[in-house]
């Protein structure tokens, strides 16, 4: 009996100690199965963009009980754009941010609709058109064919204008007027068909360049235009609205595939929440920047309804068939008007 107590004791212990590496060895393993996403983007913490983001990486740790994390990464500190996508295709756990025009040279061009001049009018044409199958299809065909995967796309970067050093009404104000652009085909093109003498610059040189007169005007939405303080060097804001541009959160299709079901549904919806709360920051930041600007002196001019038909009929020709040259699928801009009727 003594020889059976002290067998079991010992047995016991055994199982005791088993059990404790077990329990320790599940700790790692629990541990291990944190999804940590890298996200990084260009906006400064202050800005809506950031702050929303920093709402979304809060959600997504509330829902996913830990399973994921966001770490953030402002101001570009993890590197240039392209630089996180060309990591993102390999299969590294990073996000950042893309907007059409961007998308449209990785193997899809039909994503350069969304950063045509006047090809829809309201935001609202905007998210019908977001929300299609067609939308969904383009964004399927992305994951294929460059290993993009399109998280969200309701995020607001702003309604595009022109501040300049001219007063810009109407369309025939742009002949000759040297104009910043996003340095892409696109973008080039398109206002060269308006009549600007289009000029693909980085942001970072476009006050110097008004400044110095290399050029006369420069186009972004208000926010970003009165955050860069262009309005000390430029007078006159057009609110044609040019591009109601939205951006696009993205992650790599390799990336995503490693996540369950559950994750990147929780991935995908946290990301749709936080845009919702980004707009609501935008729309606050442009009335500010808009009284930023007019205490500097800046005339602010809103087109009517005549002067507006004027830009969308000057815009007609590059819609139509300015996008032949991009690589536009045939009847893509009719297409998409026949999608927000």
């Amino acid at each position: 009996m003594k020889k059976f107590l002290i067998g079991f004791i010992l047995l016991v212990g055994l199982v005791g100690i088993v059990s404790a590496a077990d329990a320790k060895s599940g700790n790692k393993k629990a541990a291990a199965k944190t999804v940590k996403i890298s996200v990084g983007y260009e906006n400064a913490t202050t800005e809506p963009a950031a702050k929303a983001v920093e709402m979304w990486a809060k959600l997504v740790k509330e829902r996913s009980n830990g399973s994921m994390e966001l770490a953030l990464f402002p101001n570009s500190a993890l590197g240039k754009k392209t630089e996180l996508i060309d990591q993102m295709i390999t299969g590294e756990a990073m996000i950042t941010v893309a907007d059409g025009a961007f998308l449209a040279e990785y193997g899809v061009p039909d994503f350069g609709i969304f950063y045509a001049p006047f090809a829809f009018e309201t935001w609202d044409e905007v998210w019908k058109v977001l929300g299609t199958s067609w939308y969904r299809d383009l964004c399927n065909t992305l994951a294929k064919k460059a290993n993009i995967r399109v998280l969200t796309s309701n995020w607001i970067y702003g309604a595009r204008d022109i501040i300049s050093t001219k007063k810009v009404v109407v369309p025939a104000d742009l002949a000759g007027l040297k104009m910043r652009v996003s340095p892409n085909k696109l973008s080039i093109d398109s206002f060269k068909s308006l009549g600007a003498a289009a000029i693909g610059m980085d942001m970072g040189e476009v006050y110097q360049a008004l400044q110095s007169k290399t050029i006369d005007a420069v186009e972004n939405p208000a926010a970003p235009l009165a955050n860069r303080s262009f309005h000390e060097v430029a007078k006159y804001l057009c609110e044609d609205h040019h591009i109601l541009a939205a951006s696009m959160w993205i992650c790599g299709e390799r990336f995503f595939k490693t996540l369950s079901a559950e994750q990147q549904k929780i991935l995908m919806t946290t990301a749709d929440e936080a845009g919702l709360f980004n707009n609501e920051l935008q729309s606050a930041a442009t009335e500010d920047a808009k009284k930023k600007m007019i205490a500097a002196g800046v005339t602010i001019t809103t087109p009517n309804a005549a002067e507006k038909k004027a830009w969308v009929d000057a815009a007609q020709k590059f819609l139509k068939t300015g996008g032949k040259s991009l690589g536009w699928s045939d009847g893509l801009y009719d297409s998409v008007r026949a999608a927000v009727k």
